[in-house]
């Protein structure tokens, strides 16, 4: 799926593509290092390549790596920036064996301002530190705990959708991963602050995709720059009950976590991992979800086949054993990951002269591993653009091709410590959805896309939403 109109992807290129640019090398190596120098070119003066990297992700990077190879370099979002493809140089980024590169560079610049001090924008030590810590939030004790704080919230939300030709499932998906968001992660005192935190943190994920990254009066960036003010006087006003309470929700445990060492996180810690967590939270499994029901429309066979285990277990609602008991379900969610990552790379800047695949990386260099292109490449995937999740099946396992193929979460030390929160989410609302609705997608329609996180429905993604006659809810 290309993700945009032939007339975007037309558009795009023709400002950012078809305008020369001088192909030369990013920095010679040092002489005697047997290194290549990177190849590429910046493109537009200022803006680069950003409209079709933006625009066209897969597409651009395709006709890059045809080029280039798995190691170029691009203009993009106002920098310089090393864009690599490919399982080899993820693992390569991602392992980080000779501490080469690091997270905070470049994502300070991408989002900073609004996830400030976020676990993701953590190096070394100090990423350890916080990371041990943060781990007590996800173990399976919590996460058994947490599933059966949100299945309520997935009741409630789902009971509100109404059938419709043109029922908008990302925008829906939307709200309903940030009210669970808002009732497992920060608690049920949210009360008539609820609206007013909803739309700060919705402006702050907004600020981190801003063209124009400047604090101007009504602009996107100025508005996310708000929002994560309004995040943090709410979240320091509540600390002082979260940390006497004795809650299950995400903010308190984080109040109380503690490291096998004794560490503990300070008030500004839990504040500023509240506002990161809520973000990787919300943004990814939105676009999963969406992307599931998407090709389970698209794919009716499919669809039946996951209800039918859904229906199988009788139960309204996943309990946290039933997770493992949905093998259809699994490969859907797989695949669906796989085309449409929704963290589409892996940011990072280098802190010393380095290699990559026998390039010469200068340090100081910005570095982007993409995840969506590489699960989306021929020389790795069979039929790349072909929904089809049996290739994650036993017999086939197309994805052990190499460990890098399919990645969606990251990997290394840095390899998102909520992905089972994440999957678990999922499935809890994709199951309930499946009990009540059948839907479907028009033949031929392809959801319009930009970047975000990851590549991101523009028009809500609606789709034909009815409810089943006799709605298999048990109870």
């Amino acid at each position: 799926m290309t993700g945009v109109t032939s007339k975007v992807q037309a558009a795009a290129r023709s400002v950012s593509e078809r305008v020369p640019s001088r192909v030369r090398p990013l920095a010679e190596p040092p002489p005697g290092s047997g290194l290549k120098p990177v190849p590429g070119d910046y493109g537009l003066p200022l803006i680069g390549h950003s409209i079709s990297a933006l625009t066209d992700m897969l597409g651009f990077f395709r006709r890059r790596y045809a080029r280039f190879g798995p190691v170029q370099w691009i203009g993009l979002l106002g920098t310089k920036v090393v864009a690599v493809n490919g399982p080899e140089a993820l693992e390569r980024v991602a392992i980080n064996r000779d501490k080469a590169f690091a997270n905070e560079g470049f994502y300070e610049y991408l989002i900073g301002p609004f996830f400030h001090r976020g676990i993701m924008l953590m190096d070394f030590d100090e990423h350890r530190h916080h990371r041990r810590i943060m781990q007590q939030a996800f173990t399976k004790d919590r996460l058994v705990g947490y599933l059966g704080a949100m299945n309520p919230s997935i009741e409630r939300g789902v009971a509100r959708w109404h059938p419709d030709d043109r029922f908008p499932i990302y925008t829906a998906a939307k709200q309903l991963t940030l009210d669970i968001a808002t009732d497992v992660f920060v608690g049920d005192d949210v009360g008539a602050d609820a609206d007013r935190i909803n739309k700060a943190f919705v402006d702050a994920v907004h600020g981190g995709h801003a063209v124009v990254r400047a604090n101007v009066p009504g602009g996107t960036w100025a508005r996310g720059l708000r929002g994560r003010r309004v995040l943090e006087e709410y979240f320091r006003r509540q600390l002082p009950a979260k940390r006497a309470g004795h809650g299950d929700d995400l903010f308190s445990v984080l109040c109380r976590a503690e490291s096998e060492d004794g560490e503990r996180y300070s008030d500004e810690d839990i504040v500023n991992h509240m506002i990161f967590v809520l973000m990787a939270a919300h943004d990814t499994s939105t676009i999963t979800l969406a992307m599931m029901a998407y090709y389970l429309g698209r794919y009716p066979e499919w669809q039946e086949r996951a209800r039918a285990e859904s229906q199988e277990l009788g139960k309204p609602a996943l309990d946290y054993e039933d997770l493992d008991r949905l093998p259809a379900l699994d490969m859907v969610f797989a695949e669906a990951m796989r085309i449409n990552a929704p963290v589409g790379g892996l940011f990072r800047e280098a802190v010393a002269d380095t290699e990559l695949l026998g390039h010469y990386i200068p340090a100081g260099t910005k570095v982007v591993a993409g995840i969506y292109p590489t699960q989306r490449m021929k020389e790795w995937w069979p039929d790349p653009d072909t929904f089809d999740p049996e290739r994650f099946a036993e017999h086939r396992r197309e994805d052990k091709v190499h460990r890098y193929a399919w990645a969606p979460f990251g990997g290394g030390v840095h390899k998102c410590i909520g992905m089972h929160f994440g999957s678990m989410e999922v499935k809890a609302i994709m199951h309930q959805m499946l009990l009540r609705f059948r839907w479907s997608v028009p033949a031929g329609y392809e959801p319009p896309m930009r970047y975000g996180t990851g590549p991101t429905p523009t028009d809500g993604l609606p789709i034909h939403l009815e409810r089943l006659p006799h709605p298999a809810v048990p109870r």
